[in-house]
């Protein structure tokens, strides 16, 4: 698995603090809100309860990267066809622009494979909303890993990257790496989310990050184009 795949789903993950914060500062609340007053007013009291939720959903995004990293090595050995492989590193270096340009606030069309996951949410949140309020940590655990399944496009543009990690292991890790990228906007939303999305809305940062994740995206498909030319 090439190490540019966990350094730009981090990335993605980290510099998408105001995509998170907007996609999912609506849960976190739900979940802040739904617990006892005295743990709302403590940070120390809330900790765990904050690291539990966002560990279950870290934990869904690695499932659901075993799952992508396995159909694509599936797909990858389908008659031992080396061109299978170059076309998904080659969709993967493009959905890595995709990413960038969207992280640079230049197109926003990544935006839009969030309806893909809609129906299934649907499903799913009846459930999520039953485990409201939480009362222990456990519970919150559940939640997360119920939130982890929310529509998101960052998530599934970072699915393509899982598929073409090279197996199971390959994709949940890089689907862990994306999630940790995420813990600073998320974990730490009621104390220090404002500094984290100041920063991400700062012009130069978000055009840093987006040159940064195209610059791997056409790393990506240089590779291919290297296997295929040797």
């Amino acid at each position: 698995m090439e190490w540019t795949l966990l350094v730009t789903a981090a990335m993605v993950g980290l510099l998408g603090g105001v995509h998170c914060l907007g996609m999912c500062g609506g849960v976190v609340g739900t979940l802040t809100f739904s617990l006892d007053v005295r743990n709302q007013q403590s940070w120390w009291r809330m900790l765990p309860f904050q690291f539990a939720y966002n560990m279950g959903r870290i934990l869904s995004y690695m499932v659901i990267g075993a799952i992508f990293g396995l159909i694509g090595m599936a797909m990858g050995s389908l008659a031992a066809m080396l061109p299978v492989q170059q076309a998904l590193q080659i969709f993967a270096g493009i959905f890595m622009i995709a990413l960038g340009l969207y992280l640079g606030g230049w197109w926003f069309g990544v935006a839009k494979i969030e309806k893909v996951g809609q129906g299934l949410w649907h499903r799913l949140q009846p459930y999520a909303q039953r485990m409201t309020p939480v009362s222990s940590p456990l519970q919150a655990f559940s939640y997360g890993l119920v939130w982890g399944w929310l529509p998101c496009g960052l998530v599934y543009s970072t699915l393509i990257m899982a598929m073409t990690a090279g197996g199971a292991l390959e994709g949940a890790l890089v689907m862990m790496a994306f999630g940790l990228g995420t813990l600073p906007n998320l974990m730490l939303m009621g104390v220090f989310a404002f500094y984290f999305t100041r920063l991400a809305r700062t012009t130069w940062v978000k055009t840093l990050a987006g040159l940064g994740v195209i610059g791997m995206g056409v790393y990506q498909i240089y590779l291919a184009s290297v296997v295929s030319v040797g």
